[in-house]
Formats: C-alpha cells, sequence, structure tokens
C-alpha cells in the first residue's frame, strides 16, 4: 500500500508493528523503513528497506509503475535498516543503477555482493536530471553515520532527510498533522537522544545545510512525514543541539534491599522543595531508552547504586555507560547509594561524571547498609542543590 506525499512522490515502504528491540533501544511504538518513489521520466527510488520487508517493498513499487522501469535507486544511507533489501532490489529492478557516495559504497561493499550492480556514484555538489525533476544531494557525514545524506527535490520541495528527524513510530497515517504531535514529537525526541545526541555539531552542520532549501515536506526514513509542523519540529532540534535544558532533576537510581530507594526518594522530595521539576526513575523498570531521553534536557542528573561485588548494579552500570556514550552536555550531577561491607556503587558514577567534566555538586553520598535520618537530611539538601542549579542552567 502506497500513499501520496505529492503529485508523482509517493511513500512505498513498510511499517515494523511488531519490533521492540532496535540494537538496544526500546522500540515500544513499533517503527518504519521509509522509501519514496519518484514518477518522472526516470523513475527515481529514494532508499529501500530492511530485508524482511523486501518482497512488500517491490508489491509497493508495482502497483504504481513496472519494477523495470525504474531507472535510479537512491541510498542515502547504508546502515542495514535501509539498504539490506538492496540486493534482492537491485534483482528485481533489473535496468536501475544505484546513486550513491564513494563513502557509501565502501560500506556497502562490505556488507553485500555488489559485482552485478550498476553504479552512480556521486561527490559534492553533483545532481541529477531524472526528467521533470533535478535531484540535489547534501552530503552529511557522522548524521550519524560517516557515508550519511539528504537528497532533495526542488521541484517539490521535498526532502528525504534519512535518520535525521525520524522517529520509531509505527502508524497507519503517514503525516504528522494525522496523528497525535506531542506523541510524535516525544518519539523525535527519544530518537534525537538515543541515535544523534552524540553527533551534535553534525548534526547543527546538516540542518543548516538543509535550511538552505526551500521546504514543504520533511520526508525521513523512520516514523512519519512532517508537512504541518515543520517549525516545531526544527525549533526542538535546534535546542537540543544547542544543549539548553529545562528546570528538571533526573533521578536514575537501582536498589537491591531499599536502602538506596530510599535515598533517591529523599533526593526526589528535596528536588521538589527546591521548586524544580523532578523525575524519579528505577532503571530496571524505565529502561535505557527512556532514561536518555530524559537526560537530553534535564539540567541536572543523580544516579545511585548500592554496591555489588565492587561496583554498580548491573543495570545501574548499563546506565552509566549508555550516557556515557551518548554524552549529554555539562549537567548538575550527583552520585549517592548504599553499601556494605565494600564502596564502589556511587564510586562508579561519580568516575562516569567527572569523564564528561559534568559540575558536581558534592561528594557522592553514601550510606552503609540503611541510610540514617542524617543521610536522607543529606540527600533532601542534595536534591535542593540540583533544584538550584537546573533553575539557574535553564534561565541562563
Amino acid at each position: 500500500m502506497s500513499t501520496s506525499l505529492c503529485e508523482g512522490v509517493s511513500w512505498v515502504g513498510a511499517v515494523d508493528w511488531t519490533i521492540r528491540d532496535f540494537h538496544g533501544y526500546e522500540t515500544e511504538r513499533g517503527s518504519s523503513y521509509n522509501a519514496y518513489l519518484i514518477e518522472d521520466k526516470q523513475p527515481t527510488l529514494i532508499d529501500v528497506v530492511k530485508a524482511p520487508f523486501t518482497d512488500l517493498l517491490l508489491s509497493n513499487i508495482s502497483a504504481l509503475i513496472r519494477l523495470d522501469s525504474v531507472r535510479w535507486v537512491v541510498c542515502n544511507h547504508a546502515e542495514p535498516d535501509h539498504a539490506s533489501a538492496l540486493p534482492d532490489v537491485m534483482a528485481a529492478l533489473p535496468n536501475a543503477a544505484l546513486v550513491c557516495t564513494e563513502k557509501c559504497r565502501r560500506t556497502l561493499d562490505a556488507y553485500y555482493d555488489m559485482g552485478n550492480w550498476n553504479l552512480h556514484i556521486i561527490k559534492p555538489g553533483d545532481t541529477l536530471n531524472i526528467g521533470a525533476r533535478t535531484l540535489a544531494f547534501i552530503q552529511t557525514p557522522m548524521a550519524h553515520w560517516p557515508e550519511s545524506m539528504f537528497t532533495y527535490s526542488p521541484q517539490d520541495k521535498v526532502l528525504f532527510s534519512m535518520d535525521a528527524f525520524g522517529q520509531h513510530y509505527a502508524a497507519s497515517e503517514r503525516f504528522d498533522d494525522e496523528t497525535d504531535l506531542c506523541q510524535m514529537l516525544q518519539e523525535a525526541k527519544t530518537y534525537y537522544a538515543n541515535i544523534l545526541l552524540p553527533y551534535g555539531e553534525p548534526v547543527v552542520r546538516a540542518m543548516t545545510s538543509a535550511l538552505k532549501c526551500d521546504i514543504d515536506m520533511i520526508a525521513p526514513s523512520h516514523g512519519l512525514i512532517w508537512r504541518s509542523h515543520i517549525h516545531k519540529l526544527l525549533e526542538a532540534y535546534k535546542a537540543w543541539a544547542a544543549g539548553i535544558v529545562n528546570p528538571r532533576a533526573l533521578i536514575v537510581y537501582d536498589s537491591m534491599w531499599g536502602s538506596t530507594a530510599r535515598m533517591a526518594q529523599a533526593v526526589y522530595e528535596g528536588v521538589v522543595d527546591g521548586g524544580a521539576q523532578a523525575q524519579l526513575h528505577h532503571v530496571r523498570q524505565s529502561g535505557l531508552t527512556r532514561i536518555a531521553a530524559e537526560a537530553l534536557d534535564a539540567a541536572s542528573i543523580a544516579v545511585g547504586s548500592p554496591t555489588l561485588n565492587g561496583g554498580p548494579m548491573p543495570m545501574a552500570a548499563a546506565a552509566l555507560t549508555y550516557l556515557q556514550g551518548l554524552k549529554p552536555p555539562c549537567k548538575a550531577a550527583l552520585a549517592f547509594g548504599s553499601y556494605g561491607w565494600m564502596k564502589g556503587g556511587a564510586e562508579a558514577a561519580q568516575a562516569m561524571f567527572e569523564s564528561l567534566n559534568w559540575h558536581v555538586v558534592r561528594e557522592p553520598i553514601r550510606a552503609q547498609y540503611r541510610p540514617s535520618e542524617q543521610i536522607l537530611t543529606e540527600c533532601r539538601e542534595a536534591g535542593r542543590i540540583l533544584a538550584e542549579k537546573a533553575i539557574e542552567a535553564s534561565t541562563n
């Protein structure tokens, strides 16, 4: 089943309703693999799909035009969720040539046997005339792979933006004005935080290049297409890329026998008493994907863990490692946790904060076995400091 974006341009991709894990990204709303067909003198396919959905893609194309009439297949990105259908697609489109950059060709060559493919390698500034349209290619390295690229159709004012501006979001609708906008923006935020956050500068460069185009529609490779709320999307991306934060503290913890949980609750109470917003997440209940999304625009972060075998609890360690890799911009930070005969849980959080050059508000708060009232008082006071820092950061 296809969907028309505008005259001569159709969505021909696939919706993946059942996927819940995307190499560790928790996709609770599923996803989609978007491909687009431009019907012109030289019909052109913009991107393909994940391999299990190849037959659906070919069926969607053949419902519109003959497969042997397709002249070009543009590969904006070589990651397998967008390119693993290429071997079967190129075999099914006997008269098509693959359009990609040299970096993309090298990456695809590492995955697939390209010996029988016709290739059209493009360089920076190249365009491709396909009839009434001349496609432009905007190379966007590290947004989020080295070979990433946008394709732009000036005649349609459509930007095919690959992973940028996407969401892992399965829906029967295709456009932003056909669904819950708040929900869609939340999925866009989650996507940015978990996929694009470490590449803030390349994303800004890509967005700057895109904004030079006259755009009526942004067609990403995951999720829904933007046509009515592009300004809200771009405002959000600018804020995320600039590290703009809200007056909010994120408190993430794990607990073994309830001691660290009591400390986390006390930190939370201190934040609220201090006049800031607060979120309290048990890492084994919330999961890494949501925690990363909330960390994106939280001004302060507290991480707590008991000590287990000389280090943090396993999922607390996973959260620390995950956040360390995503590199959120500077936060006010607090480490805390309980221990028995050996320390190490809170110290691991402190080490992560230091590696990211976050502003540590005080030394770790530690409670041996159970937190005393004095320790809980310290937690509340630290929470008030986190609130103060959060309010200060959000108004700068």
